[in-house]
């Protein structure tokens, strides 16, 4: 007790030695005190009366010992130690340290929170400690795999490295526990037969036994009752052991396989931000997030079954010793049996791996469309593409479906296999009864001999039948581990590929004779010939790939021997010195972006050198922003420095902007930035690289996303020679040309290399290339060579543009550069979904992505039934009626056995006769065991619901959230919930066969069963409470750390340029750790029921054992069959329980995936496709193109301030109408409210989408009345907007948005091929698909590709410029032909040339059709026929525009365009 008070004020943890000698001491009083009066016959009282004294202070230092505590003053200062690490011993083996939550989780007194979780996980599985461990191991084997390991044996032995990385990475010190206590666990269940026999035994040598023969032997006489008594205690003591153990070891598998997980997650996420450019083409984002939502998710649970390959061999052999005790050598039946099964296994192995590896496969492709369809929503919508991509989708899941379905199909057959430990008993016992005796005579047949070897059998038939789940889980792990293997083994980025310039000198960046690719070549000659090739013009197609190798493939070395591609950069030689300021320039594939790309590494680098000094800030074309605050997106990690950081807002012109944002700097921007527009979140990448005062400043066109006057105020006060970056050296590329008279230096690109360097004033002087460009394209040119400005062009706009082929860097001109793969691309170009031009207006409302919705309570029938119903209710029904008829045979085939150890030898039926009858009942139950496996399919109304859905949803809803519901929660339908409904079902029967068993045999058995039932009834629901809400935890939980590595590979250049790897590896260990805990805290929880529940099946082992004893002398040799037909099923009725508990209670969790699913089908969609309405159009419609805006206001979504307020405007068909206004002005809403994507304020429609309504057939009822009927349901209360006389909000989205046609600003392209991005429905001949591309300037680039048509357009359109891409979005506006056309500020991102083949190309195709377009460059509204201007919102002008010219200072028109220098 002393010791025991002072260890208390220094360890946090109770002593296990003090602990381990009270349960010793204890134990061995009592067993003395217990064993005296039968040794003595007059005990001393004295001496009794002290040892019971004794017994008593220990049992009371024991409890005080074992009592559990927290509020010592040691474990309360201890704040980083976590509950398990503070728990002693007997809370440890019972699970106690859990209760404090499974206590809130019960009692409801408040919810629990992710913050009570926290203190659960030990220190070694956090991702910090995990990730370090593994990476360290697995740098080691990579290294010695590729430089020992025989080039001839590497393919063979590459699949098992990273299995070997992870085994040798904790060790003998980290396995051997789990490996001891598998051992002691599977010991102490063999216990149980040894036990079984010996209880049977003493009921057989009871007084009152006979062997019913005058000439047997005299049988040994009787142990005593207290014997009897003490096997029974044994048994209870085994048993319970048995659970601790048990239990112990699924801690010790959970602990050890979150930490895996932790460590793969690490490593995965490390490896995404080193990937090379050319692994960026093959590891799309949607796999590289399969790896981590899947893949590394399945060694969570894998350590409960690669174990088992080591226990699994040892339970046979001691089963088979044990067996062959009792039943001689007929029990080598089974050993035969078991050998026989090896190579079935072996053919059974491959086929789970194959079907595993093509249900892995199929669920990335589906993944990645998801994510890109989700990405780039607005697009999909805009273009109505929603029923090409549910059909897209939808091919990969019944692929999914169908590979399932031979999964069923395999593990049927094998159900039939791997139940032949029934057979096997069969055979046995029916060879032992004929000829099993001494000399080949008949084997006795006695109670010990059939209930003895039944319990082994049973024990035997556990690894046997549990191979097949084995062999599966085994596969599932393999795959995903090689999978992960594979990204982990992808090609890395060049750590030295830019060096660190040293010394003082006055440059800050020197390139020289550098040549570099996007692609990795083969051999220095190839660099060579590709680069002579390059620059004479012939290596246009190779810029962006070869010709016989899909981009999406890596090509195989002798691809790329033979076919390398070309260099993107050649011959590239400039210096920057010490604030100066630099201009790269050029058409569009001429290599701009691609040279800031070589600057901070994201290129392969062959020959040459770069180096640069200082620190580096980046800032893309397409800004890339973070799912944070304002402040946040521009400190950057950076701690604050108040008078720096008001002087980067003036700079960056957004103190307007916060001040028009509900909590200023501290709004929450949304995912992608979707509640700030184009222009507010280039500048706020601009601010972040302000701020971070670096010395290198890279700026890939960031001034092409702002309007005029705001691109005038970021250069007079930021960018440039006066702003306040003047004193760093700043390398801007651009298309404008109007700041290059103030710039220091020039680069002119052309080809990849640089074609021209200088000052402005000097090249025009050369009048080579760039003075050609100056004259063309520049306004201030124009005003000094009057005379030559009706000159076109010289050479053919569509060669000069598309000469140098696809530059697949430049292609980025800031989309690869960002994120070169996967999602990331789709994430940035959607620069103006619902709040884009104009912002989100200010409300009350702080955050915009709200929380993730998590249910309370029980998840309830209502979602077995939904999954029932996607199962099919006839394939439940007859899992069920199939599971009791296993049942009623298995119980069958004891019965008869037992009446069979009873009739032996009375002669009254011939073994023939018995094996006849117990050959049938085993026959039915193996035939009826195969399992009737189904699919429940609940994606597909799901993914409809899910397109459906308005803009405002994915507004406040990020895209790792609903990925993480496609992934995680549809795989634990597919592959989960099935086996739990099938474990539920068998328990239950399997319980039920017990209890009439137990019952039968011992009928005293039935008073226990009441109080027995209300503890399990108790438990059960005192822990369903806290599991499901653990369970929504752990779903909620997994999400952020989704949505942070799609955020992370959207950015992951700027991450690395600006050096925030570490702070975002520190995120994401944060995100993963928060995971981890929920998922283990889960996970204790079952632990914590598996110790109570197998504690009460303990007590009814006890309970049957029990009483069986004391009816001992009831009758002979019936009383032993009984009791051994009643401990048999009790030995069983304990893990039965148990497991019908954890069956039940992990169905009702992984409804909850159900739950997450079915809540998204039940959101309130958008308006409906078609209406009534449609069918009364006249053909053909519109055919003027008449655009009509009465009285219209509109908002983002309820609760939000108008962003069009009350606006009328009429458009005559055929009219080009250009629409200006500052940022926020109102410009691109216009543009969503024409295809309904905003509906008008307070109007029916807006209301249904918010709050939900009738569905889309009600809809298309009313609509049948006639346009009148809909249109009173509609109202007007927020104004209409009619085409060619029709209110747009009485028709159907889908027949309105394909009769309009749109060129959007950040051009969208899908991954799949070209033909397939122009007309996703193949609806129209490839005739007219080559003819749109011609019209686009597009044909002879296209052509010259492999495939043509069918050629393959990487994820976001990566291996395509962003001026080709505008091109293809010109080419479906084209195919359309639709009278209606917007640009929706289409132009703002390519060159002065391309914006100008565009602008001529749509005054020519489009010369008969509405045009509505939205531009940052005034010059391509000039000659519209009219201008409508916007302010805050509400129209203030709409005049042709030289009327507004001539109102000077009075018009927003002109005021616009001088700031832009388009006034003469």
């Amino acid at each position: 007790m002393v010791l025991n008070h002072e260890e208390h004020k220094y360890s946090i943890r109770s002593s296990d030695f003090i602990l381990a000698y009270y349960l010793v001491a204890v134990f061995g009083t009592g067993t003395i005190l217990w064993l005296t009066p039968q040794a003595t016959t007059t005990p001393s009282s004295s001496s009794s009366a002290l040892q019971y004294w004794y017994l008593s202070s220990l049992v009371i230092g024991l409890i005080v010992e074992a009592w559990p505590r927290g509020w010592t003053r040691v474990q309360q200062q201890s704040s980083t130690a976590s509950v398990y690490e503070k728990a002693n011993l007997i809370s440890r083996l019972s699970i106690h340290y859990i209760q404090p939550i499974m206590s809130i989780g019960y009692s409801r007194s408040r919810p629990l929170h992710m913050d009570d979780l926290t203190h659960l996980m030990p220190e070694r599985v956090r991702s910090e400690h995990a990730y370090k461990d593994l990476a360290a191991t697995w740098q080691r084997e990579e290294t010695r795999f590729w430089r020992l390991v025989p080039r001839a044996r590497q393919e063979e032995a590459k699949p098992w490295l990273l299995l070997r990385t992870i085994t040798l990475t904790f060790g003998w010190i980290g396995w051997a526990p789990i490996v001891s206590m598998r051992v002691v666990s599977t010991t102490l269940v063999y216990l149980q037969p040894v036990l079984l026999g010996r209880i049977l035994d003493f009921m057989m040598n009871s007084p009152s036994s006979s062997t019913g023969h005058s000439d047997a032997p005299a049988p040994p006489p009787p142990e005593p009752l207290t014997y009897g008594i003490y096997l029974a205690v044994l048994m209870f003591l085994v048993s319970l052991m048995s659970s601790v153990t048990g239990a112990q070891l699924l801690q010790l598998n959970a602990e050890r396989g979150m930490e895996i997980r932790s460590g793969l997650i690490g490593l995965i996420y490390h490896k995404s931000l080193r990937l090379s450019p050319e692994a960026r083409q093959t590891q799309t984002a949607g796999a590289i997030t399969n790896h981590m939502s899947v893949d590394a998710e399945k060694w969570t649970t894998a350590l409960n079954t690669l174990p088992q390959w080591v226990s699994a061999p040892i339970e046979l052999l001691v089963a088979l010793w044990m067996l062959y005790r009792q039943l001689g050598w007929c029990s080598l039946v089974g050993l035969v049996t078991v050998v026989g099964l090896i190579p079935i296994q072996n053919k059974v192995s491959d086929i789970f791996s194959e079907i595993k590896d093509t249900k892995l496969t199929t669920m990335d492709h589906r993944i990645r469309l998801v994510t890109e369809m989700l990405t780039s929503i607005k697009t999909v919508k805009l273009y109505a593409w929603e029923d090409a991509f549910k059909a897209r989708i939808a091919a990969y899941r019944d692929i999914e479906m169908a590979v399932l379905r031979r999964f069923g199909v395999v593990y049927a057959g094998m159900t039939l296999i791997f139940s032949t430990t029934m057979f096997m008993s069969l055979l046995s016992f029916g060879i032992y009864a004929a000829i099993g005796g001494p000399g080949g005579t008949p084997g006795e047949i006695t109670p010990h001999v059939i209930f003895v070897s039944l319990s082994l059998f049973g024990l035997l038939s556990k690894p046997i039948s549990n191979m097949d789940t084995l062999l599966s889980n085994t596969t599932s792990i393999l795959v995903a581990t090689r999978r992960i293997q594979a990204f982990l083994l992808s090609e890395e980025l060049p750590v030295e590929s830019t060096n660190v310039l040293g010394g003082d000198g006055e440059d800050d960046v020197v390139v020289k004779e550098a040549v570099l690719s996007w692609y990795k070549q083969a051999t220095d000659d190839q660099i060579k010939s590709n680069s002579n090739n390059f620059q004479d013009g012939d290596g246009d197609v190779d810029a962006t790939g070869d010709e016989n190798t899909p981009l999406l493939s890596s090509p195989s070395p002798s691809e790329t021997l033979t076919a390398p591609r070309a260099p993107t950069l050649t011959n590239i030689n400039f210096r920057l010195k010490s604030g100066s300021l630099t201009a790269v320039v050029g058409r569009i594939g001429s290599g701009k972006s691609s040279l800031l790309s070589a600057l901070i590494g994201d290129m392969y680098k062959y020959q040459g050198s770069i180096q640069a000094r200082g620190r580096v800030a980046y800032v893309s074309q397409q800004a890339w922003i973070l799912h944070s605050s304002v402040q946040d997106n521009i400190l950057f990690g950076k701690p604050m420095d108040r008078e720096r950081y008001k002087a980067v807002i003036q700079a960056c012109c957004l103190q307007q902007d916060l001040d028009m944002l509900p909590d200023g700097d501290q709004t929450e921007i949304g995912e992608r930035g979707i509640n700030l527009s184009g222009g507010q979140k280039q500048r706020v990448a601009f601010a972040r690289a302000a701020y971070q005062d670096a010395d290198v400043y890279l700026l890939d066109d960031p001034l092409s996303a702002v309007d005029a006057h705001v691109d005038q105020h970021l250069w007079k006060n930021l960018v440039g020679p006066e702003g306040l970056l003047k004193d760093k050296t700043r390398l801007l590329v651009t298309h404008g040309l109007h700041h290059l008279r103030e710039m220091d230096q020039v680069l002119v690109m052309k080809d990849g290399t640089i074609s021209e360097n200088g000052h402005f004033e000097d090249l025009l002087k050369a009048m080579n290339g760039f003075y050609q460009l100056n004259l063309e394209f520049s306004a201030t040119a124009k005003i000094q060579h009057r005379k030559s400005s009706h000159n076109e062009p010289g050479t053919s706009s569509a060669d000069s543009i598309l000469e140098t082929g696809s530059d697949a860097a430049d292609d980025t001109d800031s989309t690869t550069v960002v994120a070169p793969t996967g999602t990331s691309s789709n994430q940035d170009t959607k620069t103006t979904t619902a709040g884009e031009e104009e912002g989100e207006p200010k409300t009350a409302a702080t955050g915009l992505v709200t929380a993730e919705k998590m249910v309370t309570g029980g998840v309830g029938w209502h979602m077995f039934l939904v999954y029932a119903k996607a199962a099919s209710y006839l394939n439940i029904f007859l899992v069920i009626i199939l599971y009791i008829l296993v049942e009623v045979a298995q119980v069958g085939t004891s019965f008869w056995l037992r009446y069979w150890s009873d009739a032996a030898g009375q002669d009254k039926y011939s073994v023939v006769q018995f094996l006849v009858i117990y050959a049938g009942f085993t026959l039915a139950y193996m035939t009826l065991n195969m399992v009737l496996f189904y699919v429940a399919n609940v994606l597909a109304a799901v993914m409809g619901s899910l397109v459906r859905q308005p803009m405002n949803f994915f507004d406040v809803t990020p895209v790792g959230r609903i990925i993480n519901r496609f992934s995680t929660d549809v795989d634990a339908i597919d592959e989960n919930i099935i086996w739990n409904l099938i474990d539920v079902v068998y328990c239950l029967v399997a319980i039920g066969g017990t209890l009439v068993v137990i019952s039968v045999s011992t009928p005293q058995f039935l008073y226990v069963i009441p109080p027995l039932t209300l503890c399990y009834l108790y438990i059960q629901s005192y822990f369903l409470e806290s599991s499901q809400v653990l369970k929504r935890i752990m779903s909620v939980s997994k999400s952020p750390l989704y949505q942070h590595f799609s955020e992370t590979l959207a950015g992951v250049s700027t991450i690395r340029a600006m050096s925030a790897v570490e702070r975002f590896v520190s995120k994401s260990e944060e995100k993963a750790d928060l995971s981890a805990g929920a998922g283990l805290a889960f996970g204790m929880a079952n632990r914590w029921l598996k110790v109570r529940l197998e504690v009460l099946g303990a007590v009814i082992v006890f309970d049957a054992a029990l009483l069986a004893v004391l009816n001992r002398g009831s009758t002979s040799v019936g009383a032993a069959s009984l009791a051994g037909l009643s401990l048999t099923y009790a030995m069983s009725i304990t893990g039965d329980i148990t497991y019908l508990v954890r069956s039940w209670a992990e169905m009702s969790n992984q409804l909850i995936s159900v739950e997450r699913i079915e809540e998204y089908a039940n959101l309130p969609q958008e308006a409906p496709l078609k209406t009534g309405v449609d069918g009364q159009l006249p053909e053909g419609w519109p055919r003027e193109g008449r655009v009509v805006f009465r009285g219209y206001s509109a908002r983002y979504r309820e609760g939000l301030e108008p962003v069009l307020r009350r606006v009328s405007f009429e458009v005559e068909g055929g009219e080009k109408v250009g629409i200006v206004g500052r940022t926020g002005a109102g410009k691109s809403s216009l543009t969503l409210a024409l295809f309904r994507v905003i509906e008008a304020m307070d109007s029916y429609w807006a209301r249904f989408g918010s709050h939900g309504g009738v569905g889309a057939v009600d809809v298309v009822d009313m609509g049948r009345g006639g346009e009148d009927t809909l249109g009173d349901v509609v109202g007007e209360r927020g104004g209409s907007i009619e085409i060619d006389g029709v209110d747009i909000s009485t028709l159907g989205l889908h027949t309105l948005r394909s009769r309009l046609s749109i060129i959007p600003q950040d051009p969208t392209l899908f991954a799949g091929t070209i033909r397939e991005n122009l007309d996703p429905f193949t609806q129209t001949p490839d005739s007219d698909l080559w003819k749109a591309l011609e019209r686009a300037h597009l044909k002879d680039y296209i052509s010259s590709l492999s495939g043509g048509l069918s050629h393959q357009v990487s994820q976001g359109g990566e291996n395509f410029s962003v001026g080709q891409r505008s091109l293809i979005c010109l080419a479906r506006a084209l195919l359309r032909k639709t009278k209606i056309l917007v640009l929706d500020e289409a132009t703002a991102a390519v060159d002065v040339e391309t914006d100008e083949l565009i602008q001529r190309t749509i005054r020519k195709e489009f010369k008969d059709r509405t045009v509505l377009t939205i531009a940052h460059r005034i010059k391509t509204v000039m000659d519209s026929d009219r201008i409508l201007g916007l302010e805050r919102g509400e129209v203030v002008e709409f005049e042709k525009p030289e009327v507004l010219m001539r109102r000077r200072e009075g018009s927003l028109f002109f005021r616009l365009a001088e700031q832009a220098g388009e006034v003469h």
